[in-house]
């Protein structure tokens, strides 16, 4: 899990510089330095464990920490989100970021059609205000949770980043 924080870790660095908005860019890089702490604390406390008698306390501390690194993976992904709105610069070619890039305009592009068919929709509740549909608007967190680990290099995901999945069955 701790391996996994980093590769997001990478993500968020890849996404926040090629970010065209300042303030987005800013908040990636803010959780994405949140997730590289947690990932470290959370091996940390994983080898410190590993070579201690087993206790309840460092399980719970062990628990607490991949939880808390699975709330920072998220609030990486949120803030990407956001920046892939603001947009992204493109890329140099056949490089990782160019991966992240497609991933992230796969997934605006996604979005914006879902937002798109909903705008078309006629149906009005009682006060004349458009119903939405039961279907929730695309994110990079639905995702990458779609994904099985037998089609973590698919096309849809980005591919490992420096040997690292980017999904996994862990959020």
């Amino acid at each position: 899990i701790a391996s996994d924080g980093q590769a997001f870790v990478r993500f968020g660095h890849i996404v926040a510089k090629n970010c065209q908005d300042k303030r987005c860019s800013a908040e990636v890089l803010c959780a994405t330095q949140q997730t590289h702490t947690i990932s470290s604390q959370l091996a940390i406390v994983t080898r410190v464990k590993a070579v201690t008698a087993e206790s309840k306390s460092s399980s719970e501390l062990l628990v607490s920490n991949a939880q808390n690194l699975i709330q920072a993976v998220l609030h990486v992904l949120k803030a990407a989100e956001a920046a892939c709105i603001k947009g992204l610069r493109q890329p140099a070619p056949d490089s990782e970021e160019e991966v992240v890039a497609a991933f992230c305009t796969q997934w605006r592009k996604n979005l914006l059609q879902h937002r798109a068919k909903e705008c078309l929709n006629p149906d009005r509740d009682e006060l004349g205000l458009r119903k939405t549909q039961a279907r929730a608007e695309p994110t990079l967190t639905a995702i990458l949770q779609e994904q099985s680990p037998q089609t973590k290099s698919t096309p849809k995901c980005p591919k490992s980043i420096e040997g690292h999945a980017t999904a996994g069955s862990h959020l």
